[in-house]
């Protein structure tokens, strides 16, 4: 399942990815990989990350209030 309300709610908390990620036990690269998309979160993997973020799961499942960047805002390309 995708959560494109992850990193928002997990920044908000002022969590690095490696730290939410030890907290729900998982590792960080999966926690960035559900951040980008790349993989869909377990059912279990989202109440554990919920309970940790101490939101209810469907805030993970909303979409951000932030807007998309722009080629321009993303930075240099290497």
């Amino acid at each position: 399942m995708e959560l494109p309300g992850l990193r928002e709610a997990r920044q908000r908390r002022l969590l690095t990815q490696a730290e939410l990620a030890i907290r729900a036990d998982v590792t960080a690269a999966t926690i960035s990989r559900i951040e980008t998309g790349t993989t869909k979160a377990r059912i279990s993997t989202i109440r554990r990350l919920a309970e940790v973020l101490d939101i209810d799961p469907a805030e993970l499942l909303a979409p951000s209030n932030k807007p998309p960047k722009t080629d321009h805002q993303k930075g240099p390309q290497r």
